[in-house]
């Protein structure tokens, strides 16, 4: 009988090992530098590279739950950072939009992001970096295409 895998060997492991300590790193960084908590930070930084935007597509761009999303949104709109008004595509739906208080700490954000991406990819050469991210790209162009076929036999 073939002997199984060590867990510590498959990439899913490994991929939930950096992003588990990039993320306390991160979560201590956006407080520290931008005085928010982690998914107020991330909703700020989503927001402000990908605005106007509903709470589904800032769940999805922020990557957390809607849940996450709405909270942390209403959190950044109640700080004045962020702007809630009505979608005109959806008259139920709002869009959120940085507003001039929440530009300058964006930017701020972004500034960090930059930083921490450099400390934690600085191990790897440019041509390391620029293949990780073409494979990182792959994985999930192919993770969203599962999704979406899973998708598509639960409504079947």
């Amino acid at each position: 009988m073939k002997p199984l895998p060590r867990l510590d060997q498959f990439l899913t492991y490994r991929l939930h090992q950096v992003n588990k300590l990039s993320d306390k790193d991160s979560a201590a960084a956006y407080l520290e530098q931008c005085g928010l908590p982690l998914g107020e930070g991330r909703c700020l930084a989503a927001i402000g590279a990908f605005a106007p935007l509903s709470v589904n597509e800032l769940a999805h761009r922020a990557n957390l739950t809607k849940g996450q999303a709405s909270r942390s949104a209403q959190a950044l709109v109640a700080r004045g950072l962020v702007s809630k008004e009505a979608s005109e595509a959806d008259g139920r739906g709002v869009v959120l939009s940085l507003t001039a208080q929440g530009k300058p700490l964006y930017r701020q954000a972004i500034t960090m992001i930059a930083r921490r991406n450099a400390e934690i990819f600085g191990c790897l050469s440019d041509a390391e970096r620029a293949l990780l991210g073409s494979l990182l790209d792959r994985l999930v162009a192919h993770a969203g295409q599962q999704d979406e076929e899973g998708a598509e036999d639960a409504g079947a």
